[in-house]
């Protein structure tokens, strides 16, 4: 999922964006295994940690964990959040002036592919596969096909099978969309009450993009300058009938839930949370498109370049930390990333109660057979996805975003 989000408590999501908050975090947990490649401080440090894809909202209450653990390695832990189109600049810049004041990024493979493009991240395996978790080992298969997306610089921390879905709220949309085509046709016959969000900025936008093209038949669906000529024709098309493009998934979700909108791109996560915090009401509905490929999405954990080797040995030993089974379970959340764990043998008994409980009420039974019957895609590789984003940005939403 990617949008910016703030935690007002261990299983707790909110809406916000755009705004730049830190706080500094204590909590009891678990112990983790010390890194082994580097040597880790004699005093501890404090972290810089900036969240750019919402994954906060998962990865709080093990990062609280590990500072309780380890209190001889960290001292404090500050959060800024920032939008992920934002961040390679900005850590570019730092980099420049050799003063890098951010120690941890985490996010979505958005960022760390712009990041990647520009050489922004520590090469982290197998540099560093003495300090990690071997991947291949730890990792379901579906979240490690994402983890080697990330050339090495990212470790992949959560993990869903994601979207695209439509919500739709019953009550609004009698004639439901179940082809590319009707939703096409929906648009035109009902201008404005169809939304998604900056696909750079947005998961369920991103995800979107990136499963037309096996909605439609395109010849290459792993191709966006080459292959995807039906799919950049209907987005061009499908603008016609679309009022703006939101920056963040949030604002769908909430122009959604105050009936501005019938139907907005989802995803499992963006389906499931909204509806247990109250900001969509909990009879919307989803629905899969006829052709529908999962686009699996996932948030990472990635270091930049000029991080002190003390920080970095901490940082190495907190992923691992934060890849055990006791940690992954509280990624489950209040269903924001559903399901959310990327390592293996982590079911939802395993899970805060509080987890357990929301998903029980707004999960959905569906979901166990659209996993189970529709292909999982990866998505784009890093350059194309940048390509994508860059497309997208000139030809589909330079006029309308805001």
């Amino acid at each position: 999922m990617t949008d910016q989000t703030n935690k007002t408590g261990p299983s707790r999501r909110q809406f916000v964006e755009g705004s730049v908050a830190s706080l500094t975090l204590g909590a009891t947990g678990a112990t983790g295994a010390l890194a082994q490649g580097l040597p880790l401080p004699k005093s501890p440090v404090a972290l810089n940690i900036i969240d750019v894809g919402g994954a906060l909202a998962l990865l709080q209450k093990p990062l609280e964990n590990y500072r309780a653990a380890k209190p001889n390695l960290v001292s404090r832990m500050t959060f800024v959040k920032a939008p992920a189109p934002e961040l390679p600049g900005k850590i570019k810049a730092m980099q420049e002036a050799n003063r890098v004041d951010i120690d941890l990024v985490i996010g979505g493979l958005d960022a760390l592919a712009a990041g990647i493009e520009q050489k922004l991240w520590v090469t982290l395996l197998p540099e560093h596969a003495a300090s990690l978790p071997d991947p291949a080992k730890v990792l379901m298969k579906p979240a490690l096909d994402m983890h080697n997306l990330g050339s090495g610089q990212g470790m992949c921390m959560v993990y869903y099978p994601s979207g695209p879905l439509l919500e739709y709220m019953p009550a609004r949309v009698k004639a439901v969309p179940t082809t590319a085509d009707e939703l096409l046709a929906y648009t035109k016959q009902n201008p404005n009450r169809f939304l998604y969000a900056r696909p750079a900025n947005s998961g369920p936008g991103r995800t979107f993009i990136m499963g037309l093209p096996y909605l439609l038949g395109d010849k290459d669906p792993k191709d966006p300058a080459n292959g995807w000529d039906k799919t950049w024709a209907y987005l061009k098309e499908l603008g016609n009938g679309i009022e703006y493009y939101p920056t963040g998934t949030a604002a769908t979700m909430k122009e959604f839930g105050d009936g501005s909108r019938d139907i907005i791109i989802s995803t499992t996560g963006w389906d499931i949370n909204p509806r247990v915090l109250g900001i969509v009401p909990k009879e919307a509905k989803i629905q899969a498109l006829k052709g529908f490929h999962w686009v699996s999405d996932a948030q990472y954990m990635y270091i930049p370049k000029g991080v002190s080797s003390e920080k970095l040995a901490v940082l190495l030993d907190l992923i691992s930390f934060a890849l055990t089974p006791q940690q992954q379970a509280f990624t489950y959340d209040e269903g924001y990333f559903y399901p959310g764990p990327a390592v293996k043998d982590v079911p939802l008994s395993m899970a805060p109660p509080e987890s357990q409980k929301a998903i029980e009420e707004f999960g959905r039974p569906e979901y166990a057979d659209l996993i189970a019957n529709n292909p999982i895609e990866v998505p784009l590789t890093p350059d194309k996805m940048v390509l994508a984003f860059r497309r997208w940005d000139e030809e589909i939403g330079a006029k309308r975003t805001k």
